[in-house]
């Protein structure tokens, strides 16, 4: 499999972004790609809930995924569309959602994000993402023609619950799309998803997002892609672009073969203090 991953510093305007989405489609396949990755929040990035609530829409009126289903359709190309803030008329909030879209612009799955990031850093910078979005419940596994396919969004790489479900649920890959801040990415983000890919025997393959944004906020870059071994066959840095990457799904089967973790796992019923 022949994977591209976006990484780019989205904007306010969701028209804009769309257009470099839709631009890194036809430029992907091309490249031989077979399935293009993109960052969380893909669509706009702004922390002014005023402002980003005036261009948001329900996934049935959004454009952005409107014009990717669209670009895929034409290009033939499928795209794991890292995620978009979702109108939910149902819970009051937004939906932190990322779709997989195949290449005739259909959508495959679609996956709530499930941990919601509510922190107070030591640099003054505060997050509350439950402020604004409700948390979804299901972990999603999506079949795609070069294997099952794992959904995660940015900070649930810190629960290894939800990744070990993937994977016992037969994904060979996962995708961790990220708009990853600069302190914790400098801290966590190479050991974290070298770990996930690790413990799991499988493909990590995070698209991020880069650079200082419209909105005032600075984020890590340094898309990923982790091989079962651990063997990081990417790293992006920091400036925006399209990268693409060759994955040597076989890998899989051997790692797990090697050391057969998956097999291997019990659960864990009682804790005992003594």
């Amino acid at each position: 499999m022949r994977a591209a991953l976006l990484q780019m510093t989205a904007g306010i305007d969701p028209a804009a972004n769309a257009a470099t989405l839709v631009a890194a489609v036809a430029e992907a396949r091309p490249a031989g790609a077979d399935m293009l990755f993109t960052p969380e929040m893909s669509g706009c990035l702004d922390r002014d809930r005023m402002r980003s609530q005036a261009v948001l829409r329900t996934e049935e009126e959004d454009g952005v995924l409107a014009a990717i289903r669209a670009a895929a359709r034409e290009h033939g190309l499928w795209v794991q569309l890292g995620s978009l803030a979702i109108a939910d008329p149902a819970s009051g909030k937004r939906r932190n959602r990322a779709f997989l879209i195949d290449d005739v612009g259909e959508i495959r799955a679609r996956y709530d994000k499930i941990h919601l990031f509510d922190v107070d850093l030591p640099t003054g910078e505060s997050w509350r993402e439950s402020n604004s979005y409700a948390g979804g419940e299901e972990a999603v596994l999506a079949d795609t023609p070069w294997g099952r396919l794992g959904l995660s969004i940015c900070y649930d790489l810190r629960f290894p619950a939800l990744f070990q479900a993937l994977s016992d649920g037969g994904a060979s890959m996962v995708a961790i799309p990220a708009a990853f801040t600069v302190p914790t990415g400098e801290a966590h983000w190479h050991v974290l998803m070298r770990a996930r890919a690790i413990e799991n025997a499988m493909f990590v393959i995070a698209a991020a997002q880069t650079g200082m944004h419209e909105d005032g906020r600075t984020t890590f870059g340094h898309s990923l892609v982790v091989d079962p071994w651990g063997e990081i066959l990417l790293d992006a840095g920091t400036m925006p672009g399209l990268h693409v990457v060759d994955l040597p799904l076989e890998r899989v089967a051997d790692v797990r073969a090697r050391i057969p973790v998956l097999n291997h796992r019990r659960p864990i019923a009682k804790v005992r203090t003594e």
